[in-house]
C-alpha cells in the first residue's frame, strides 16, 4: 500500500441485505479512493441474513482486508440509515483518529473515479461548507433529483395538489429543485453520495436516530444550517445509483408507517407541534384538490393506496418518542 498524506476521508458504506451490490459498490469506492488518503468501512446494519459473513469472506478473498484500506464491521441492531451511518462515523479510522471528512455511500451507488476527490477538494476549498453532494444518475443515464429545499407547509400543499396554478404561486416553496448544471448551494441533498465535514459533525452531532428511514439527512442539514453550515451540490462529482434497493420504495403499494412517522417528527423537531399540524393540514388540503381533479378530470392515482388515510392516522396521537439526538462519536478529531 502506498502511504498517502493530506486530509483524510472515511468512506462509510452501509449494507442491509444487499451483499452483492455492497461488494460492487465497495469495488467502485476503492477505485475512487485510489489517490485519496483514508479508508473505507463497510457497516452491516444487522442484516441477519448472512450478509456480514458473505461480505467479509469476499473482502478477505479479494485481499481488501489486508490492504489497510477497508474494514467490515457489524452493527448490533438495525436502527435505520442514520443509526448505521453513526456506527460508521463512530468507528473512525483504524488508527483510532478521526478523519477530516466522512463520505456516505449507499450500497446501490457506484462512484466514478474522481467522485470522492471532487467532494473532498470542494470542502477543503470552502470552509463554510459542511456538506457536498454528487450528481446522481440512474442505469439509464438520466439524472435523479437530489437537490432540494427544506420542506415547509407551503411545499407540502404544492407537492400534494400537483396543480399548475398553485405550483406557479408557490414556486419558491417547491421542495425538489431542477438538477443544477453548476455547483450550487442548496438546502439539503440525498445521502446516497454525500460528504460531511468531520468538524461540523463533532459540533452538531451525528444523525438523529429517532428517524428510522427518510428525513434523517434533511434534519441533519437543517440542524447544520442553523449552526451556520452550508450544503452544496457538486455536479463534477458523479455516481450511478440504482435507487431504493434496500427500502423497496419504487415498489410500494402502500407507504410504510415509518415514512409518515419520520415526516411528522421532522416538522415537529424543526418547527414545533403547531407547525407540524399546519403542514399536515396543508398536505390534506392539497391531497383533497388532487382527489377532486381525479374525480372530475380523470387524473391518475399518484400516491400509494390509502395515502391520505394513513397520513391522517399517523399525524395525530403521541408520535415518535425521541431517542438519540445524535450518537456520540468516539474517535477524537485531529
Amino acid at each position: 500500500m502506498i502511504a498517502m498524506t493530506g486530509p483524510t476521508v472515511l468512506t462509510i458504506l452501509l449494507n442491509f441485505r444487499t451483499p452483492d451490490l455492497t461488494l460492487r459498490s465497495a469495488e467502485a469506492a476503492l477505485a475512487a479512493m485510489e489517490h485519496v488518503a483514508g479508508e473505507i468501512v463497510i457497516v452491516d446494519n444487522d442484516s441477519g441474513d448472512g450478509s456480514f459473513e458473505t461480505i467479509r469472506a469476499a473482502a478477505e478473498a479479494r485481499g481488501w482486508l489486508g490492504s489497510g484500506r477497508l474494514r467490515v464491521i457489524a452493527s448490533d441492531h438495525n436502527g435505520g440509515f442514520g443509526a448505521g451511518m453513526n456506527v460508521g462515523m463512530a468507528a473512525g479510522l483504524a488508527s483510532g483518529a478521526a478523519p477530516d471528512f466522512y463520505y456516505l455511500l449507499n450500497s446501490d451507488a457506484f462512484p466514478e473515479a474522481g467522485t470522492i476527490a471532487a467532494l473532498r477538494d470542494f470542502l477543503i476549498a470552502h470552509p463554510k461548507a459542511g456538506f457536498a453532494g454528487s450528481f446522481v444518475y440512474g442505469e439509464d443515464g438520466l439524472p435523479h433529483q437530489t437537490a432540494f429545499r427544506f420542506p415547509s407547509a407551503a411545499g407540502e400543499f404544492e407537492t400534494a395538489a400537483r396543480t399548475g396554478i398553485f405550483s406557479r404561486l408557490l414556486k419558491n416553496a417547491i421542495v425538489a429543485l431542477p438538477v443544477p448544471a453548476e455547483t450550487t448551494q442548496i438546502d439539503w441533498t440525498a445521502g446516497a453520495s454525500l460528504m460531511l465535514r468531520a468538524g461540523m459533525i463533532h459540533q452538531i452531532g451525528g444523525f438523529d436516530e429517532t428517524f428510522f428511514l427518510y428525513y434523517e439527512e434533511t434534519e441533519l442539514c437543517h440542524r447544520a444550517a442553523r449552526a451556520g453550515w452550508q450544503c452544496w451540490f457538486v455536479p463534477k462529482s458523479r455516481i450511478m445509483h440504482l435507487g431504493s434497493v434496500s427500502t423497496g420504495m419504487k415498489r410500494w403499494s402502500r407507504t410504510p408507517g415509518y415514512w409518515f412517522d419520520s415526516r411528522r417528527y421532522y416538522f415537529t423537531k424543526t418547527h414545533g407541534p403547531a407547525y407540524a399540524l399546519a403542514a399536515t393540514l396543508a398536505r390534506v388540503a392539497g391531497q383533497t384538490i388532487w382527489g377532486l381533479r381525479r374525480l372530475l378530470q380523470g387524473k391518475p392515482q399518484a400516491d400509494p393506496d390509502h395515502f391520505l388515510r394513513d397520513l391522517v392516522a399517523h399525524s395525530f396521537g403521541p408520535g415518535l418518542k425521541p431517542r438519540k439526538t445524535a450518537s456520540p462519536l468516539t474517535a477524537t478529531p485531529r
